[in-house]
């Protein structure tokens, strides 16, 4: 009897990794939301790093977060690296910036867990005074990955987070300049 149960659960064990290895090899997480501020005004606040760190999602869940800037915090080249016991260790790059249309960042985590991922932000005009703005985050799934994703809804999590941050950014972007 023992033995008949051990078999089967191998067996299912074999079939959940094999399901595993045929899940997608990236993954793309995307939330958008528009926003009454000029796609200039916006842009500013997602292609200067200190600025960005003021609606940041991941900033705010830790306010003991240890983070430092490069020379240049706005524009390709610009770095900010962090350290956190609730949001792990990172850096993240702008690496493309077209004003005021889009910026492109590469992120990489060191812990909890590695990935190398790239990170697009595109604001579209929406009418005379707003913008609809896309935050989307896609990157590789190491089998690993795969086989945590079968418990964990990586878009509805980091998903969350993003809505978190538009939510966020609108709050920064819309207040009356004083």
């Amino acid at each position: 009897m023992v033995k008949t149960i051990a078999l089967v659960l191998l067996a299912a064990l074999a079939l959940l990794l094999a399901f595993a290895a045929t899940r997608p090899d990236t993954f793309r997480v995307e939330r958008s939301r528009v926003i009454s501020a000029s796609p200039e005004r916006v842009y500013g606040l997602v292609n200067d790093l200190r600025q960005f760190n003021t609606w940041n999602p991941y900033e705010r869940k830790d306010p003991a977060i240890q983070g430092q800037y490069s020379a240049a915090t706005s524009g390709p080249g610009a770095r900010y690296a962090w350290q956190s016991d609730k949001v792990g260790v990172g850096s993240m790059e702008i690496v493309e910036a077209t004003a005021p249309r889009r910026v492109g960042m590469k992120l990489d985590f060191v812990k909890p867990f590695e990935a190398h991922n790239q990170v697009e932000f595109t604001l579209q005009p929406e009418g005379a005074e707003a913008t609809r703005v896309t935050w989307a985050m896609q990157g590789p799934v190491p089998y690993l990955a795969k086989i945590a994703h079968l418990v964990f809804n990586m878009d509805r999590m980091v998903g969350q987070d993003f809505e978190e941050g538009l939510a966020n950014l609108q709050a920064v972007a819309q207040k009356p300049a004083t």
